[in-house]
């Protein structure tokens, strides 16, 4: 993946708040990113992205592993720790340069800890829980602390006071899931999600800190909106990967097997079109001239991006269960993994778009509705069937897309 250089514009660096810090940008110490200068994504945040490319192929993985209402459950909660801790990252990176040595060392330091996360997460509900929970506190709270540490002097130092107090609870329900068992284990976890989710609701309110407003949070709105972009990136990847291996591993290629990959390709093709043939671009520079990216950057990216990487990441698993039995009939995972994952995206995106331009993107509702309506069909056709099925409107919802003259439609 190659990051491209973004543009900056003074009048919007002034007011999302690069001229408040007060300190001059070549003081020792001072790990603030350049006044002024572009707000570029850097190497070494797409090497730590690469990380979560790893990450993202053990959720897909878990999820063809566990095919109940019960694991899917189970990989939506670790997909939420693996993107808090990456997104709250982000929100880092946004303010602190990642060219400084200490920063980098911070960003390589959480990659190395990640790496141990994802590696543990096919047996997080197993024997390996302390390594997850383990990770996720030792990343929120030590950034969060690196972060109080590195902005000691500016007026965003008392908003990561608050995170690091949320931090410090979240981590501590993530030790205590991994130190115990069952379904303990769930609702501890999902006590940690819960809280970082709801810090970022409820302005960190902290008592004696007070509470911040997303005024406050004076991101860079192209950085932050091209880092989650990334990340829809990392997830469509990664179901390519699973559409080549799925494919290589056959023992013999026929003529079933050939639909189910062009199905799955096609699916890809289409999602990556939806996000990127217009709104990504578009949204980048709504965010990026807002009077409060802040609140932009918590609601249509923080929160709503995670809900499309979901449905890739189910696409990706319905993929390569219907490659490796194209004419299996009447499985319930897997006709809800190749028409849920689409529908999950679509509904996910007409989300972002409703956040972002403030209307109904029918065309996705639609979609999703269609896939709906083939429920009815699973119990009687193929998983190759419902596969092209979903392709097909996938393709549909971008073509229609595509023959709009506004990327809020």
């Amino acid at each position: 993946m190659i990051a491209r250089a973004v543009r900056h514009d003074p009048g919007a660096a002034r007011h999302n708040g690069r001229m408040l810090s007060g300190t001059r940008p070549d003081r020792p110490g001072n790990l603030l990113r350049p006044q002024g200068a572009s707000a570029r994504v850097t190497n070494v945040e797409l090497f730590f992205d690469l990380v979560y490319v790893f990450a993202v192929t053990q959720l897909s993985h878990y999820l063809i592993d566990h095919r109940t209402a019960g694991g899917a459950l189970q990989a939506l909660l670790l997909l939420g720790m693996v993107w808090l801790v990456w997104a709250y990252t982000t929100w880092v990176t946004n303010w602190l340069d990642p060219e400084r040595i200490p920063v980098r060392l911070m960003l390589l330091g959480l990659a190395l800890v990640s790496l141990v996360m994802s590696a543990a997460l096919p047996f997080a509900f197993a024997g390996r829980g302390l390594a997850v929970g383990g990770a996720y506190a030792l990343m929120q709270i030590g950034r969060s602390g690196f972060a109080v540490a590195g902005l000691r002097g500016q007026r965003l130092q008392r908003n990561f006071q608050r995170i690091l107090a949320w931090c410090l609870v979240s981590g501590a329900f993530a030790v205590a899931g991994g130190l115990v068992g069952g379904r303990a284990r769930e609702l501890l976890w999902l006590a940690a999600v819960t809280v970082d989710v709801l810090g970022g609701l409820a302005g960190f309110y902290t008592p004696g800190l007070g509470r911040s407003e997303t005024r406050d949070w004076t991101i860079e709105g192209n950085h932050f909106a091209e880092r989650c972009q990334a990340f829809i990136l990392i997830a469509l990847g990664e179901s390519i990967v699973v559409i080549g291996a799925a494919l290589s591993a056959l023992p013999a290629v026929t003529a079933p097997e050939i639909i189910a990959f062009l199905a799955a390709f096609s699916t890809s093709v289409g999602l990556w079109w939806l996000y990127f043939h217009r709104s990504a671009e578009e949204s980048a520079q709504v965010i990026a001239s807002s009077a409060d990216p802040g609140r932009l950057g918590r609601s249509a990216y923080h929160l709503i991006h995670p809900v499309m990487v979901a449905g890739i990441i189910v696409v990706a698993a319905g993929d390569q269960l219907v490659l490796r039995r194209p004419g299996a009939v009447g499985s319930p995972a897997v006709s809800a993994m190749v028409l849920g994952g689409p529908a999950l995206f679509l509904l996910g995106h007409a989300a972002f778009k409703a956040v972002v331009w403030g209307r109904v993107s029918w065309t996705r509702i639609g979609g999703a509705a269609v896939l709906a309506a083939l429920g009815g069909l699973a119990p009687f056709v193929s998983a190759l069937v419902l596969s092209v099925c979903a392709a097909v409107v996938v393709l549909g919802v971008a073509a229609t897309d595509s023959l709009r003259a506004a990327p809020d439609g």
